[in-house]
C-alpha cells in the first residue's frame, strides 16, 4: 500500500485550459461541429447599438443555458456553479482562470428585459436544425409524432376551483356543423340550428315567466363545468392517466424523422388530448411535405385522419380494439351496406338511416318488433324498447383508409419504429436533459426550455456524427499514406 504524504495542491504549475480539456469532451465536439454566430443576428435588435453599458457576449449567456440543458442542471444557480469549477465548461464560454463567471440572475435578467415575449429560442432550435439538414442528415418522409407530460412546479394542494365552458371549440368545428346539415339535406332532413341559436330562442321563450331565463341579457347561459387550476401556475392543466400520480403537469407535443431528429415541438397544458394539440403541431410540419405520419391511438380520430388524407399525408396509425360489452356482438359484426346506407345485423335485419346527430354521428336504427322475437337479442341490445342503434361518423370512409393503409405491407413495421424514434427521444429528453420535471413557471418558459432542451439534443447527435466523420477521414487519410500504392490502386 502507498500513502502520499506530500501536498502538491499549493504547487504552480505552466498549464492552459486547452491543455485540460480532453480532445474527445463532448463540448469540443459542439464547438467544432455547431456555428453559434448566427445567435448575432437573432437578437440584434434586441441591443442598442449606440449607448447603454456593455453587455455580456450574447454568443456568451446562451451558450451558458447551452451547457445548462445539454447536461441536464437543474437550475442557473447550479449550472453557474458548475462553471466555476469546470475547465471544460470554461473553455467552451472562452473564459480563463482568473475570468468571473456571470451572476446566475444575469440569465434571467436578459431573458425579462430582450427576450420575454419573442420566439428567439424557438429560432435558435430551427436555426440548430437546419445545420443538421444542411449536413444531409435528416429526412422528411417519414414523420414520428407523439406526445409527454412534464410535471409543472406546482403543488397538487395549492390549487382552486374554476368554473369553465363545457366544450372548447375544437378545430374543425365548423366544417363539421356544414358537413353536418349538407348530410342531413341528402337524407331529406332539416338542418340543425346552431347551438347558441338555440339557447338564445329557449331563453327568449323562458323570459315570459317570472324568474326564469337570462335574467333580461338576452344570452344563453353557457353550459359550465369546474376544473382544478393551480395557483402558482394556472397554465398548467391538472392530468391523470392510469396509475400516474394526479399531478400539475404540461403536455410536450414532439416530431422526430427515423433517425431520432426532433423537427418540431410544442407546449400545451397537460389536461389537453394529443388530438386537440395535433393540429398546432401539423401547421409546422406540413411545410416539410411529409409523406407518412406515424402516430399512435390517440391521434385515430375521424378529423384527423380527415385532415392527413386531404393533404395527401397517409396516416400510419395502430389497430384499435372495439369497446363493446361483454358477451355482446362487436361492432365490425354489423356489416355496412354502401349502396343501401344501412347496416346488416348478424341476424340478417337491416338497421336503416334515422338522423345525422350534432356530434356528427349518422344513426342507425333496427325495427323493434322484429328484434324482440329475434334469437341473437341478448347478445345484441338491453335496451327497453328492444332497438339497435349503431353509430358511423361522416368521415368514417377516412378512418376506414387509414385501416386500409395500415394493412399495407411494411406499415407494421413503420410503426413499430416509434419505440426507437420519438419515444427514444422523450425518453433520452428525461432521463439525461432533465424533462421529466420543470421550475420554469409559465407556458412561455415552458417553451424556451423545451426548445433549448431539443436543440441540445440535436447539436449533440449532429456534433458526435461529424466527429466520427473526421476521425474516419483522418484514419483513411492515414492508411492512404502508410499502404503501398500498387496496394491502394488495387483495392
Amino acid at each position: 500500500m502507498i500513502t502520499k504524504k506530500n501536498n502538491t495542491t499549493d504547487q504552480i504549475q505552466m498549464v492552459s485550459i486547452e491543455q485540460l480539456v480532453p480532445q474527445d469532451h463532448l463540448l469540443r465536439k459542439v464547438d467544432t461541429a455547431i456555428d453559434f454566430d448566427f445567435i448575432y443576428d437573432l437578437v440584434e435588435d434586441r441591443y442598442c447599438a449606440d449607448n447603454g453599458r456593455p453587455s455580456i457576449d450574447p454568443v456568451v449567456l446562451i451558450k451558458i443555458a447551452v451547457i445548462q440543458y445539454m447536461f441536464g442542471i437543474k437550475s442557473m444557480r447550479q449550472t453557474i456553479k458548475e462553471i466555476e469549477v469546470n475547465m471544460a465548461y470554461r473553455w467552451f464560454l472562452g473564459l480563463d482562470f482568473y475570468d468571473k463567471v456571470p451572476h446566475f440572475t444575469t440569465f434571467g435578467k436578459n431573458y425579462k428585459r430582450r427576450f420575454e415575449g419573442t420566439d428567439l429560442f424557438e429560432q435558435i432550435f430551427q436555426q440548430i436544425l437546419l445545420q443538421c439538414m444542411k449536413n444531409r442528415l435528416v429526412s422528411t418522409d417519414e414523420i414520428f409524432v407523439d406526445a409527454t407530460h412534464v410535471k409543472a412546479a406546482a403543488s397538487r394542494k395549492k390549487a382552486k376551483k374554476i368554473l369553465v365552458a363545457k366544450k372548447n371549440a375544437r378545430f374543425y368545428d365548423d366544417q363539421l356543423r356544414e358537413e353536418i346539415n349538407a348530410d342531413r339535406a341528402a337524407h331529406g332532413k332539416k338542418p340543425l340550428k346552431d347551438k347558441y341559436q338555440e339557447e338564445s330562442d329557449r331563453s327568449d321563450d323562458d323570459d315570459n315567466e317570472p324568474g326564469t331565463g337570462s335574467g333580461g341579457s338576452g344570452q344563453p347561459e353557457a353550459e359550465m363545468k369546474e376544473k382544478k387550476e393551480s395557483t402558482t401556475d394556472p397554465e398548467s392543466g391538472w392530468f391523470h392517466k392510469g396509475e400516474h400520480k394526479e399531478v400539475f403537469a404540461y403536455a410536450i407535443e414532439a416530431a422526430c424523422d427515423r433517425n431520432g431528429w426532433i423537427l418540431d415541438y410544442t407546449v400545451h397544458p397537460g389536461n389537453e388530448h394529443d388530438s386537440r394539440t395535433f393540429p398546432h403541431l401539423y401547421e409546422k410540419l406540413k411545410k416539410l411535405n411529409p409523406e407518412f405520419i406515424i402516430a399512435d391511438a390517440g391521434y385515430k380520430t375521424p378529423a384527423i385522419a380527415k385532415l392527413l388524407i386531404d393533404d395527401g399525408v397517409k396516416p400510419v396509425m395502430p389497430y384499435s380494439a372495439p369497446r363493446t360489452k361483454k358477451g355482446f356482438f362487436k361492432k365490425y359484426e354489423y356489416v355496412y351496406d354502401g349502396y343501401y346506407d344501412a347496416y346488416i345485423c348478424p341476424g340478417g335485419q337491416m338497421l336503416n338511416y334515422s338522423t345525422t346527430n350534432r356530434d356528427g354521428y349518422r344513426e342507425y336504427k333496427s325495427n323493434s318488433s322484429t328484434c324482440s322475437s329475434c334469437p341473437y337479442l341478448d347478445q345484441c341490445t338491453n335496451s327497453r324498447n328492444h332497438q339497435k342503434v349503431i353509430t358511423r361518423h361522416i368521415w368514417q370512409d377516412y378512418i376506414e383508409t387509414c385501416e386500409d393503409i395500415r394493412h399495407t405491407k411494411g406499415m407494421k413495421d413503420l410503426y413499430a419504429q416509434r419505440k426507437e424514434t420519438i419515444e427514444r427521444c422523450f425518453g433520452t429528453a428525461k432521463e439525461h436533459h432533465g424533462m421529466r420535471y420543470t421550475q420554469q413557471i409559465g407556458n412561455e418558459k415552458m417553451r424556451m426550455k423545451v426548445g433549448m432542451t431539443f436543440a441540445c439534443m440535436n447539436m449533440k447527435k449532429l456534433a458526435r456524427i461529424l466527429w466520427q466523420r473526421e476521425r474516419l477521414n483522418q484514419l483513411s487519410l492515414l492508411l492512404h499514406n502508410l499502404l503501398p500504392q500498387n496496394r491502394i490502386s488495387y483495392a
